[in-house]
C-alpha cells in the first residue's frame, strides 16, 4: 500500500457513507507505518462515530469536562497496533493494544494520546478517563455492539457532572446510541471494501 492510498482511504469524501476524514496528522502517521487499507478504514468509521458522540455529550452535557480533540486522535489511532499484529485484522487479540501505544510514541506522540492504543479494550481499569470511556464506546456502537457495563460507566459520568439522575441519562444515551447504530451496516460495508 502506497502512502498516496492511505491518505486517499483516509481523507477522501466519502458519501456512503458519509464519514468524516481523519485528521492530517493521524493520516500521515498512518502513511507512514503502512497501515493496511482495511484498518484506514475502520480507523476512520471509529473517528466519525467517536466526533457524533463528542458532539452529543458537548450539546447535552456542558458540565462534563472533557478534551474532545483526545477524544477524536484516540478514536483515529486506537488500533493502530493492528499494523504491526496484522492476524488481529480479522481476529481476536489483544498484542496490538500495547503494540499500538508503544508505536504511537516511538512516532512521537504524546504519553496522554498514546494511551488510547492500550485503554480502549480496558475500560474498568480505575484510572479510566471520560476520553477513554468515549473511545472504547465509539468503537462497540460503530457497529451497533452495545456493551452495558461501558454504557453504565458512560452514564454514571453524565450523572455525576450534572446530577440528574442515572435512569435519565440511560435513556438519552439509549437513544443516542440507537441512532448511530442505524448506520453500522453502511459503515460495516465500507469497511469490508477494503478487504
Amino acid at each position: 500500500m502506497t502512502a498516496t492510498n492511505v491518505m486517499a482511504i483516509a481523507t477522501a469524501t466519502t458519501t456512503d457513507p458519509p464519514l468524516r476524514p481523519l485528521p492530517e496528522r493521524v493520516a500521515a502517521l498512518l502513511a507512514r507505518v503502512e497501515a493496511p487499507p482495511r484498518l484506514v478504514a475502520h480507523l476512520r468509521a471509529v473517528h466519525d462515530v467517536a466526533a457524533q458522540l463528542a458532539l452529543w455529550t458537548e450539546q447535552h452535557c456542558p458540565r462534563l469536562e472533557f478534551d474532545t480533540s483526545a477524544v477524536l486522535f484516540g478514536a483515529a489511532t486506537h488500533d493502530v497496533g493492528k499494523a504491526v499484529h496484522l492476524a488481529e485484522l480479522s481476529g481476536p487479540g489483544a498484542r496490538h493494544e500495547e503494540a499500538g501505544r508503544e508505536l504511537l510514541l516511538a512516532e512521537g506522540v504524546e504519553a496522554r494520546l498514546a494511551r488510547f492504543a492500550g485503554t480502549h479494550a480496558s475500560w474498568t481499569a480505575p484510572d479510566i478517563t471520560v476520553e477513554d470511556l468515549l473511545v472504547s464506546l465509539a468503537d462497540k456502537v460503530w457497529k451497533n455492539k452495545r456493551v452495558p457495563e461501558l454504557e453504565d460507566l458512560v452514564v454514571a459520568r453524565l450523572a455525576g457532572a450534572d446530577g440528574r439522575p442515572a435512569w435519565q441519562w440511560f435513556m438519552e444515551l439509549d437513544e443516542v446510541l440507537t441512532a448511530i447504530g442505524e448506520g453500522a451496516e453502511r459503515r460495516l460495508a465500507y469497511q469490508m471494501s477494503y478487504g
